[in-house]
């Protein structure tokens, strides 16, 4: 799925994930509890999870309206328990490889945070951004997405409601590529060279990107986001790019058939 922020999502609130823990009390925050092992999915609610062990410092967290669809809290759980358990095992590889050849072992990490993109009547739009570390001068982040179909009871990519990838991306490909050409002048204090061949002077295709369903009115999806991350439309230093478009007419002609309904042009 998703690749590699948007400033549409909304605000997390992390509570405590032991099943055992007593109800939160209204309009507190709970604290994120510390596990030794991955813990079972609660029942409903969101829920934090941090571990810190010699070897790594595990976070990972999803919001309350994932929580409160049980199929969706148990595939975040099961993500999550993946991620704890790749985690666990490089570290220790590298803590060994650390020790026999004499070299001092830097803890490794990773922190993953789900956050609400839009909550329609039958959508529940997500976006996650994580960041780790793994050794080497500095760590990564990167993005990832999901849409979750109440009346089918199934995850699904953005992509998915279109036509084809590359049939949003023609769409898109003028209004997105001036964008962040725009943004990359601002950054590197200069325009981009027209006709470069540098490949962080390119245009990128939404294949290489984190595409996002947004709603305004939290009725339909009406505007779409597109996050680009390091490494993919410039250097590190110049770190990653979020920029949101609205739904279009022209969007609306590529977008399937059976989800035109869930999309209103702006």
């Amino acid at each position: 799925m998703g690749r590699v922020c948007l400033g549409m999502a909304a605000v997390l609130l992390l509570v405590s994930c032991r099943q055992d823990d007593p109800p939160a009390v209204p309009d507190e925050v709970p604290t994120p509890t510390k596990s030794a092992s991955a813990t079972p999915v609660p029942v409903s609610g969101a829920r934090a999870v941090v571990e810190e062990t010699g070897d790594f410092l595990f976070e990972y967290s999803y919001p309350e309206e994932a929580g409160n669809i049980p199929e969706l809290a148990a595939r975040l759980g099961d993500r999550l328990d993946a991620s704890r358990a790749e985690i666990a095992a490089q570290s220790a590889e590298a803590r060994e490889i650390a020790h026999d050849d004499g070299f001092p072992f830097n803890k490794y990490s990773i922190s993953t945070t789900w956050e609400v993109v839009a909550d329609t009547p039958r959508f529940l739009s997500l976006s996650s951004s994580f960041e780790s570390y793994t050794g080497g001068a500095h760590g990564i982040y990167g993005y990832d997405t999901l849409v979750w179909d109440r009346e089918a009871g199934r995850a699904m990519e953005p992509a998915d409601f279109f036509t084809s990838l590359d049939a949003l991306d023609q769409v898109l490909a003028e209004q997105f590529c001036e964008t962040l050409n725009a943004e990359r002048a601002k950054r590197r204090g200069e325009a981009v060279e027209e006709g470069s061949e540098d490949m962080f002077d390119q245009c990128v295709p939404l294949s290489d990107t984190t595409v996002l369903l947004g709603s305004s009115g939290g009725t339909v999806f009406d505007r779409i986001g597109i996050q680009v991350g390091p490494y993919v439309a410039g250097p590190y230093a110049e770190g990653s790019f979020e920029f949101t478009f609205p739904v279009t007419p022209a969007v609306m002609e590529v977008v399937k058939e059976d989800y035109r309904s869930a999309f209103a042009a702006r």
